[in-house]
């Protein structure tokens, strides 16, 4: 059975081209190895496995290759000491070292030494190193690498050229990976390695190790599925699926996908994060100009940008603001589900028009999805069926009478005083005899020509009553009927629209009761823009006279009369 070798070994880089995400240093290196510009004291500071040692043991072999004279294949390994600081940190391995740097090389121009994890040593065994670090002898070179520089003292670094390793970008890493899959003869999704990558978070010894891992568990075949499962990470799927349920505002539905989730072993702070992550990805989705700060998968950006065109922006931010509200909170809460299952609501419930909002943190009552429940559609049908077999009895003015007696004793009681308690009963009276559900009552189907004789007959009706002047706002335009019975009135201004907006409830009881038809609706619209076709105020009673003779300006002018 062959010796398997770990990817972060096998692949290894042997010279800086090889080297990924870090070109601006390797690039400084080469130029300085070839103008003979080098430091005698290097420090490589940066995070974990982004190539800080691999940098230093190329550079330690790529500085003797620079002599002519003996050939590129000379073995150096003479010439390079490694030595880790974190198991020899005393003031004794120091003067061992120092000992070793007055022997000159005996193949090469240079011995290089290669201190690794140096903020681990002692601070003794620093101030033993700084004589020899400041004036070392002209054949010895020196590579610190550390991942924690504050832990050097500024004397060490006051000594040494530094360079920065950033981490590797999460794009960089897969394209990486991506090669390693083609020698290695392995299928990979493109999401699987971007999934990878994102898991190694810049470290690409670590996505060298998670690569190994996952092609252990799944062979020579990586799917997005297999990595997920085998990471134990939140697929981007179920954020796609838990946004489209917000968006449809189905709590029952973002309930149980969130107990799937708890399901599954993952922590409800680690769901809200990514949650959060999700939204704002959709955000920056929405824009081209930002589309590059989307880092996924191809054919996870398509699925992003899809679901971008259904999420509006206020949508994205008021669920990110949440989202990140319950991140400050879940640490200090006592009942950490709840908290994350009141957010999940509260966002589901951001794009429902079904009543007026009261508060920012608004969440759909629970009797508005009993009524789409199976078994509230076995209640309705009976109740339905009751309901048309009905006889109507009543004429037209006694279903009056019963409508119209609480707002009357209302108005008696609000006679004698004004008070905020009269008007909210005046509201609660009215909502409980005009703005009734009528979900259960009938809805016999009518035409637009029939509509338009009872909005006269209507009209006819307030003449006769002496409500002259809500009879002239009604009669100014033909009322259209639109889909689901909804009806469209326009008026020419807005005082003729607040003074519709009154007499409307009336209109209504009016044509319910005409048409059998209890789902009407009325849609006032104002267009100011229109000619109006009669005058309602005083001023517009003025200009239309003003129009008919010109000259009865100048004679309010003359005798400077006020309307």
């Amino acid at each position: 059975m062959e010796h398997f070798i770990v990817s972060a070994r096998k692949y290894r880089p042997q010279n800086f081209v090889d080297v990924i995400g870090q070109q601006a240093i390797t690039n400084t290196l080469e130029n300085a190895i070839k103008n003979n510009h080098l430091a005698q004291a290097l420090l490589f500071t940066g995070p974990r496995g982004v190539g800080k040692t691999s940098c230093a043991r190329i550079l330690a072999k790529k500085i003797n290759q620079q002599d002519e004279t003996l050939s590129d294949d000379k073995d150096f390994a003479f010439n390079i000491f490694e030595l880790d600081a974190a198991s020899n940190n005393s003031v004794d391995d120091i003067r061992s070292l120092t000992d070793q740097v007055r022997i000159p090389p005996q193949t090469g121009k240079y011995k290089v030494y290669i201190i690794d994890e140096v903020h681990m040593l002692s601070t003794n065994a620093f101030n033993a190193f700084l004589k020899t670090l400041e004036e070392p002898p002209a054949h010895a070179i020196f590579i610190l690498a550390t991942t924690e520089k504050h832990k050097i003292i500024p004397t060490i670094l006051s000594r040494c050229q530094i360079f920065d390793f950033k981490r590797i970008g999460v794009l960089d890493a897969k394209n990486y990976l991506k090669t390693i899959c083609e020698k290695e003869n392995i299928t990979a999704d493109d999401d699987a390695l971007h999934i990878i990558a994102q898991k190694a978070d810049g470290a690409m010894r670590d996505a060298l190790s998670i690569f190994d891992r996952v092609v252990s568990f799944s062979g020579k075949n990586l799917t997005r599925e297999a990595v997920t499962e085998n990471l134990n990470v939140l697929d981007y799927e179920t954020y796609f699926t838990m946004t489209d349920l917000f968006l449809e505002n189905k709590i029952p539905g973002v309930l149980n996908a969130f107990n799937t989730v708890l399901g599954k072993g993952f922590e409800g702070h680690h769901f809200i994060n990514g949650l959060a992550s999700h939204f704002r990805d959709l955000l920056v989705a929405k824009d081209k100009a930002t589309l590059a700060l989307l880092e996924v998968g191809d054919n996870t950006k398509k699925k992003y940008l899809e679901q971008a065109t259904k999420a509006s922006i206020p949508f994205l931010m008021q669920s990110i603001e949440k989202a990140n509200q319950c991140d400050l909170n879940y640490r200090a809460s006592k009942n950490q589900r709840l908290l994350v299952e009141l957010t999940l609501m509260q966002i589901a419930s951001i794009t429902f028009d079904g009543e007026k909002k009261k508060s920012a943190n608004y969440i759909i009552p629970a009797t508005f999805f009993q009524a789409l429940s199976p078994s509230a559609k076995q209640v309705v049908k009976p109740i339905q069926k009751k309901v048309e077999n009905i006889k109507v009895s009543q004429t037209v003015e006694e279903s009056k009478t019963v409508l119209k007696k609480p707002v009357l004793h209302n108005l008696k009681k609000r006679s004698s005083s004004l008070s905020l308690k009269s008007i909210h009963e005046k509201k609660e009276v009215k909502k409980a005899s005009v703005e009734e559900n009528f979900d259960y009552h009938p809805k016999d189907v009518f035409t637009e020509e029939i509509l338009q004789k009872l909005w006269k007959d209507y009209v006819t009706l307030l003449i006769e009553k002496g409500e002259r002047s809500m009879a002239s706002i009604v009669g100014t335009d033909i009322p259209l009927l639109g889909e689901k019975f909804k009806i469209t009135f326009t008026v020419p201004n807005r005082s003729m629209e607040e003074q519709f907006r009154k007499g409307r409830p009336n209109l209504l009881n009016f044509l319910r009761e005409k048409l059998n038809n209890y789902g009407i609706d009325i849609l006032v619209v104002l267009n100011e823009t229109i000619e109006k076709k009669f005058a309602y105020t005083p001023q517009e009673k003025y200009n239309k006279l003003k129009e008919k003779n010109p000259l009865l300006d100048k004679l309010r002018q003359a005798f400077e009369l006020d309307m």
